[in-house]
């Protein structure tokens, strides 16, 4: 933005009087830290350059190691996480895998070569119970703080932050029971990860408890978190009779009504689908999506400060903090054939 900053705009951005900006503007003390970063936020959002006086320099780097930046939920997620390291003074270095990229571990050693103060992984491969866990007791055995988001392993001591998978596929499963669906079908992710294991004991528990199904391996099905691999499980669901179907990621249940679509069955009128994270801009959806919501302003903020804990001298503790998921009903789920008869 060009021109100098104008202290009414920022003012009025900020909710504090133009004296105030003034002080917070020139370093001036009898300002609280609240109202100094307000001034600070509303500077960035309106484009301003910050006075090189008010430029903090950073207490250290933290790494941040996400999966590819496709899926909405893993930006939306690195974004409170960098927010979050930001309020404490740490500078947040994000490294993002991609397919045929640096894989995990190639990032973990940049990332240990510049230093970092403490790395935090999210669905990593912490998350693969076929996959290594050295990599991980390798950092920890050094010292370095380490946190790992969705995904348990019990030989890693470290803290772990998780939503709570199996309570996502029961609320989901208990909605198009209510709902009067019967044949309520899974579609996940490959069946080596830990929230895809855990969504599936949840599923099982919640078909047996309210529909008093047992045998339910025939409504479960496996492919890749993507809109293609939703779309390739749902045809597997709606060919062997489902009229609800509940995904374990928003991309996936776009694939679950394209499917449906290509049918030319309706959502909600003939299938229902339910999502799971609420990704950013999934609400506007045709239709609006039904899902699952991840708590994710939480798990960051927890992540970031368990991870500042350690910074700080604290032991590691090996704990997993389950954070649990709440339910909210738009426009792709709607009554099941039951009900409509």
């Amino acid at each position: 933005m060009n021109g100098p900053a104008r202290l009414a705009d920022i003012a009025a951005q900020a909710g504090v009087s133009e004296a105030t900006v003034s002080r917070v503007l020139n370093g001036k003390p009898g300002v609280s830290a609240t109202t100094r970063q307000a001034v600070m936020t509303a500077l960035d959002l309106m484009g301003y350059e910050r006075p090189p006086r008010l430029r903090q320099r950073s207490n250290g780097l933290i790494g941040l190691v996400t999966p590819e930046l496709d899926n909405p939920i893993f930006p939306a997620f690195a974004q409170a996480i960098e927010k979050a390291l930001t309020q404490h003074g740490y500078t947040p270095v994000l490294c993002t895998q991609l397919p045929g990229g640096a894989p995990e571990d190639e990032f973990t050693e940049l990332l240990v070569d510049r230093g970092v103060s403490g790395i935090v992984f999210v669905s990593g491969l912490h998350a693969d119970t076929t996959a290594r866990m050295d990599r991980y007791t390798r950092l920890t055995d050094r010292g370095l703080p380490i946190v790992l988001v969705d995904g348990y392993n019990e030989h890693i001591d470290a803290p772990f932050i998780s939503a709570d998978d199996r309570m996502a596929a029961r609320l989901a499963v208990r909605h198009l029971a209510d709902l009067g669906h019967e044949r309520i079908g899974l579609a996940l992710g490959p069946r080596r990860f830990v929230p895809v294991i855990r969504k599936i004991e949840g599923f099982r528990e919640a078909m047996r408890v309210l529909l008093g199904a047992d045998d339910v391996d025939d409504l479960i099905t496996h492919s890749l978190f993507s809109v293609e691999g939703g779309q390739a499980a749902a045809t597997q669901l709606l060919d062997r009779g489902c009229t609800g179907i509940v995904c374990a990621s928003d991309l996936m249940a776009l694939g679950a009504i394209r499917a449906c679509r290509q049918r030319g069955l309706t959502v909600p009128g003939e299938v229902s689908v339910v999502g799971f994270d609420d990704s950013p801009l999934i609400a506007f959806t045709d239709p609006p999506l039904t899902t699952v919501r991840k708590p994710i302003g939480p798990m960051a903020t927890a992540a970031v400060q368990t991870l500042l804990e350690e910074v700080g001298g604290a032991s590691a503790k090996h704990v997993e903090l389950i954070f649990q998921p709440e339910l909210v009903v738009r426009g792709s789920t709607g009554s099941g054939p039951l009900v409509n008869r």
